[in-house]
């Protein structure tokens, strides 16, 4: 810039020769010119624009015909903003700064969203007066953007990470894509049917108004229409719209106008049974599609499609558990029809047995001194058959608890009993066996204040079942069974030194 600013004919500028100017604005363009910071610096009443090779960056499309143009001409889009920032360092000699300030810039042949840190400095003159500008600029329209579109790809999977249906998972994601109205002035989420050939809305930001032609609540993927749903569906890739016939029945999102163009993309289906989609989305009408904005936009379909795989895997987790409980439900129908089926002739033989070995049974065995008449043999026999059957049947009830406690038709029977005779006389059926085991019980059961409502037989299961899981599981030492009444509760405890279950 110092080169071409050398060969330049400024007798032809406002400002005259070069030799003729004054030391102030010499001074000015030479901390311009040497700095790597993009600068410029506008001088005397006409704000003759002179800028550094950094600042051709920000100049764009206007270089460099915007040397030694008027800073009106040159920036005539962004006067109205910049413009009284100027005017306070030139007639009041006061300097300004901005941070990340938004300029809708025309640097390219087109309207474009920009973001600039920059202050205005006053430069005196040679006189003591303001001669002039000098600006440094940083631009922070890429970072802005960033931080922008992070933001709402990190919202959008926070939100529909956890979503359980297929349209829970799309309303929230369009909710998400309401909150960045700058790069997406409008969006619809479509669902698509394959076996009805059609695609169906399940979500949309930005249209107050739903309008049957260009938020359908459903179309055929077969049929034309105003959004390519179906070259979308088979071609697998995104298609932009022109959307300048319809610009005064569009959204405009934060904008001062509707977008021009929008993009349709494929939402990918997770699996060959997952759901696919496209999504609809309107572009920023002061930015160019290009490859950072096409990436962007990708990502956010691929995000949702992350919360339709999430929706499914709930679904496909919720099938899965009706279906096991369905199998429990008939497991536990299973169980409790085959342990009636088994009690029933069980009872029918124990029922002889007991007469046969209580002697009073029909039909000459019984009666005085009938009893004696089974031989010694046969009576060890039978007494044998009667006690696996009866064990048998204490097997059958015991499954036809379980099943009536999952099938939620358990009853308990309760009745005021002494709580500690009744556990100690439980725990003492183990005592023989511990100290054949070469351990100690201990029973520690004092009476209680009152007595206590419970189911005598759950209560045999509890304390027997603890009882036995100790022994089992306890090689040396010592069984503690201990009984307290605790306010108006009775706490019982197993203790053991086994190696714990």
């Amino acid at each position: 810039m110092g080169a071409r600013m050398r060969a330049m004919d400024w007798a032809v500028t406002p400002l005259g020769p070069a030799h003729q100017w004054p030391q102030s604005l010499k001074t000015a363009v030479r901390i311009m010119l040497t700095s790597r910071q993009a600068m410029f610096v506008w001088w005397g009443e006409e704000l003759i624009n002179l800028y550094n090779d950094a600042y051709r960056a920000i100049v764009g499309g206007k270089h460099p015909e915007a040397l030694g143009q008027p800073a009106t001409v040159v920036w005539r889009e962004i006067w109205d903003q910049v413009g009284p920032r100027a005017e306070s360092a030139i007639r009041r000699n006061e300097g300004t700064y901005d941070e990340a300030l938004r300029l809708i810039m025309e640097r390219h042949g087109y309207p474009e969203e920009t973001y600039y840190t920059f202050s205005y400095s006053p430069v005196p003159d040679d006189e003591g007066g303001t001669g002039g500008i000098l600006c440094a600029n940083t631009e922070e329209t890429r970072r802005i953007l960033g931080e922008r579109q992070l933001g709402l790809l990190r919202e959008l999977a926070a939100r529909t990470v956890d979503a359980r249906t297929f349209g829970e998972a799309c309303s929230r994601s369009a909710a998400c894509l309401e909150t960045n109205r700058l790069d997406l002035p409008f969006a619809m989420i479509y669902l698509v049917e394959p076996e009805h050939r059609q695609v169906r809305l399940a979500g949309r930001a930005g249209f107050a108004d739903r309008d049957p032609e260009l938020c359908p609540e459903s179309a055929d993927l077969d049929a034309p229409g105003f959004w390519p749903f179906g070259e979308v569906a088979r071609a697998h890739q995104a298609r932009e719209v022109d959307l300048t016939a319809l610009a005064d029945r569009l959204p405009s999102g934060a904008w001062d106008r509707p977008p021009c163009r929008a993009v349709a993309l494929p939402i990918a289906s997770a699996g060959q049974a997952g759901q696919a989609g496209i999504l609809i989305a309107g572009l920023n009408p002061y930015r160019l599609f290009d490859d950072g904005y096409r990436g962007f936009l990708e990502l956010i379909a691929a995000q949702i499609a992350a919360g339709l795989g999430s929706a499914q895997a709930y679904e496909e987790e919720r099938r899965r558990a009706e279906a096991l409980a369905e199998l429990d439900r008939a497991k536990t129908a299973f169980f409790s029809n085959v342990s009636h089926e088994f009690r029933t002739p069980l009872t029918l033989m124990l029922g002889p047995l007991d007469d046969l070995l209580s002697g009073t049974e029909p039909g000459g065995i019984g009666g005085e001194g009938g009893a004696g008449a089974l031989a010694p043999e046969s009576r060890e026999m039978l007494t044998l058959v009667r006690r696996n059957g009866q064990r048998l049947l204490k097997l059958v009830n015991t499954l036809l608890d379980f099943s009536r406690i999952e099938a939620g038709r358990v009853q308990a029977v309760y009745e005021p009993i002494d709580l500690a005779a009744a556990t100690v006389e439980l725990a003492s059926v183990f005592r023989s066996a511990v100290e054949r085991a070469g351990m100690r019980l201990v029973i520690d059961c004092p009476p209680l204040p009152e007595a206590v409502y419970v189911d005598r037989d759950m209560w045999e299961k509890i304390v027997l079942n603890l009882v036995s899981n100790a022994f089992k599981y306890t090689l040396e030492g010592e069984i503690r069974v201990a009984l307290r009444a605790a306010g108006g509760a009775a706490v019982l405890t197993v203790e053991d030194t086994g190696i714990g279950i």
